[in-house]
């Protein structure tokens, strides 16, 4: 008869399981889309004169070439993506993860805010503040 291995389960060897990697790949699916919705948004805030692109490098693109912003934009995140990916059973790439879902996630509720106050000035037709 073989020997048995003794057990061991720290909680470190609890991570990296099919079902959290399901999770986690969920979370990196919508870091994409939220990511993608955040360009959208913020090429439409621009374009109506509401708000300024802050990053200068993104700003030149924004202003000459739209699309290439957009490209650019989704290119980017979606390389960090990946190498996040790349290390998800790694404890470092999975705190990196939620982290840029986190942020995310307020741009997205920040851009849900604004929105919120153009329509509530322009149903009373108050004058609309231009972000940075």
């Amino acid at each position: 008869m073989a020997a048995e291995k003794p057990a061991t389960n720290t909680p470190l060897e609890s991570i990296g399981t099919p079902q959290h990697f399901r999770w986690l790949e969920g979370i990196v699916k919508a870091v994409l889309v939220l990511n993608l919705v955040d360009a959208v948004l913020t090429l439409i805030w621009i374009q109506a004169g509401l708000a300024t692109e802050a990053n200068p490098v993104m700003a030149e693109l924004v202003n000459n070439s739209p699309v290439a912003f957009v490209l650019s934009k989704v290119a980017l995140v979606s390389l960090g993506s990946a190498l996040l990916w790349r290390f998800r059973s790694r404890p470092l790439a999975v705190v990196g993860i939620f982290a840029v879902f986190l942020v995310y996630y307020v741009l997205i509720l920040y851009h849900l805010g604004y929105a919120k106050t153009v329509v509530r000035a322009l149903l009373s037709g108050q004058s609309i503040e231009v972000l940075p």
